[in-house]
């Protein structure tokens, strides 16, 4: 059984269709929205279309406690986690070619391509997100050593739990972070077959180099100290 988990704050715009486009999925499958403490409707939307709706009751949230708690909760032996924003063209064809790696019992996950939505793409997005992806396949597919964006990661349950799931306290790049540690234990693989697409919000609103040094300087000091130098990744909506 394939969980998709989808972490969501202040996505009451967008839940509903990242949530729906899994109807007509024939692969068994739950959906799982798991709440960091949304203050608008996000909850409720949620509630009426996603098998499974978490929420998060604690004092300091972050993505990837949203994606432990999914997890969880979850009851599938594979885990897809995506974002609330995250559109795929063809989730039959996507899951059906992604889920063949998992053959392979020393592949643990899967990650793949990401591009903005055509119809909000722009020449900055093509040029960015094809330097991210470049990176991320030859980091897992050259190097070894695992990367991954939160847009997309599908792990084996078994091996998510081994390494203790998500870091609680990294509010960035603990995507990565994952990745990393599961490329220790078995295989990574990035699929470049694969694409999901999403609204570069983020990117929009930042700007492409205000976001690159951010991510450069938050790598940087994950890789150096462990921890993210950033204390909050704020929604941007």
């Amino acid at each position: 059984m394939l969980s998709i988990i989808i972490p969501a704050r202040q996505e009451e715009e967008a839940i509903q269709a990242t949530i729906q486009q899994f109807d007509a999925l024939t692969i068994p499958h739950e959906v799982i929205v798991s709440d960091g403490k949304s203050i608008d409707s996000t909850v409720d939307v949620a509630r009426k279309y996603a098998d499974v709706v978490i929420t998060f009751e604690g004092e300091r949230h972050t993505a990837a406690r949203g994606r432990n708690d999914g997890a969880r909760a979850s009851h599938g032996d594979i885990l897809a986690f995506i974002d609330a924003d995250v559109h795929i063209l063809n989730p039959n064809v996507f899951f059906t070619h992604a889920l063949r790696h998992f053959e392979n019992p020393n592949v643990v996950a899967v990650t793949c391509y990401q591009q903005a939505l055509p119809e909000i793409e722009r020449t900055s997005d093509r040029i960015s997100f094809w330097i991210l992806n470049s990176l991320v396949n030859f980091m897992n597919t050259v190097l070894h050593t695992g990367e991954a964006s939160g847009k997309c990661m599908i792990v084996r349950k078994s091996a998510f739990e081994g390494i203790g799931g998500f870091r609680d306290d990294l509010v960035t790049r603990e995507d990565a972070d994952l990745f990393l540690r599961l490329s220790k234990i078995g295989k990574t693989v990035c699929d470049s077959k694969l694409t999901v697409f999403h609204g570069a919000r983020r990117a929009h609103t930042l700007g492409w180099p205000y976001l690159w040094t951010l991510w450069l300087i938050n790598t940087l000091a994950v890789a150096i100290s462990g921890t993210a130098l950033s204390k909050d990744w704020t929604p941007v909506r």
